[in-house]
């Protein structure tokens, strides 16, 4: 297949990102795709969007990239049907020290599971909302770049931020890295903001935008805390709904 693997990144935090990642992978593997879901971000929020404890899972992505366990060891298989998972937890948060002394940091996460990729049709990489190691790593070894952008007025600046940052990847770290997409979140479909910033960025952008649009929702929002993603959480929701058809679009574009 061998244009598979997706890092989810925005320096913006609040922008739908780990929403989009969990979601996304989730109605994908809903598809009988194999999909894996790596938690880049210390956060661990994907972690525990799709019911992991942080708290007491005993191995995660730090114990990978740091502690010398291989990924087999780390990987939480069938979460959910054809969903596996690499999870973080606040464990991860030192891994940005730790990893300065370290030959070739920002290619771990690759040496790491360059091996198991080729068993999954999609690998989705939830990353931190800042341009730190992790995020490097797993630009690394992505081969796009899937950018969730809010429906605001600033929502350009940020893209022509992380346009820079996946430039200076290229250059220096993977000359394969391209942006995937954009996708919109978070939009309030009665504003006429929304309309106005989607249409600024295709014009302005010479990137694709996928043609799903992601709303604010409640049953979104809700889904996390009950660590279900949004199509088993409520299958009924215009959430549910919107992140089907993104996967669908994703999947005719991919497969």
């Amino acid at each position: 297949m061998g244009n598979n693997v997706f890092a989810i990144a925005n320096q913006k935090g609040g922008v739908g990102k780990t929403t989009t990642t969990v979601n996304l992978a989730a109605c994908v593997a809903d598809r009988g795709k194999k999909v894996l879901l790596i938690d880049v971000d210390p956060q661990g929020n994907a972690t525990s969007g799709v019911g992991i404890d942080k708290a007491t899972t005993p191995n995660t992505i730090y114990e990978m990239m740091l502690g010398g366990l291989k990924a087999d060891e780390v990987i939480q298989k069938d979460i959910f049907k054809n969903l596996d998972v690499i999870p973080a937890n606040v464990d991860f948060a030192g891994a940005e020290i730790e990893l300065i002394d370290i030959k070739n940091r920002e290619y771990v996460l690759q040496d790491k599971i360059k091996k198991i990729i080729p068993r999954y049709d999609y690998v989705f990489m939830d990353c931190p909302p800042s341009l730190n190691m992790m995020t490097i790593n797993a630009m690394a070894v992505a081969d796009s770049v899937l950018v969730p952008l809010q429906c605001e007025y600033y929502a350009l600046e940020g893209l022509t931020q992380l346009i820079r940052t996946v430039d200076l990847i290229r250059k220096k770290i993977n000359k394969e890295l391209k942006i995937d997409g954009i996708i919109f979140t978070m939009a309030d479909m009665r504003t006429n903001l929304t309309d106005d910033v989607i249409k600024n960025v295709r014009e302005n952008v010479d990137i694709r935008v996928y043609e799903t649009v992601i709303p604010r929702n409640v049953r979104l929002a809700e889904a996390p805390s009950h660590g279900l993603p949004i199509n088993l959480y409520d299958v009924t929701s215009k959430g549910a709904h919107k992140y089907k058809q993104l996967a669908n679009e994703f999947l005719k574009l991919h497969e």
